[in-house]
């Protein structure tokens, strides 16, 4: 399956600025297997710093944090900034109409090779600040350390 090209996506300066404004991350498919890449990104996000909170089917605890099973199951009294999505493109509409009832939420993120162009200006068009087909650990390392 070849990847979409992002037509929605934000530019490097407003990802810094989206990276340093962010305490909080909704990351939604985050593995338990360390070996995976959402365990993997979730565990550098964690130790620079950021709150995760995994979102995962399973498991009742990913790197010492409560598992939700969806966006929808975290209380409102939690503050996400960013819903950060590590699953296949045909799934990001699903998810981003969950992110659309939360009203904390200011970015929603689509790893590398996942890329969901009508859904991210659906996002965009609403105000949500959209990054598409970029690592959160890599952007954060290029740009922090």
């Amino acid at each position: 399956m070849e990847c979409e090209m992002p037509t929605v996506s934000s530019t490097n300066s407003q990802i810094k600025t989206i990276l340093e404004e962010t305490k909080t991350i909704a990351i939604v498919g985050c593995s338990p297997d360390s070996s995976k890449a959402s365990n993997k990104v979730a565990n550098y996000l964690q130790n620079v710093g950021y709150r995760i909170i995994p979102i995962y089917p399973k498991e009742e605890e990913i790197l010492g944090e409560k598992v939700y099973r969806s966006l929808s199951d975290i209380p409102s009294d939690i503050q996400i900034d960013m819903v950060d999505i590590f699953r296949k493109p045909a799934v990001i509409a699903s998810v981003i109409d969950e992110v659309l009832v939360r009203k904390d939420v200011k970015c929603i993120w689509t790893q590398l090779g996942l890329v969901n162009n009508e859904a991210a200006k659906k996002a965009s068009d609403l105000g949500f600040q959209v990054v598409q087909n970029k690592c959160t650990k890599i952007e954060h390392a290029n740009l922090f350390h």
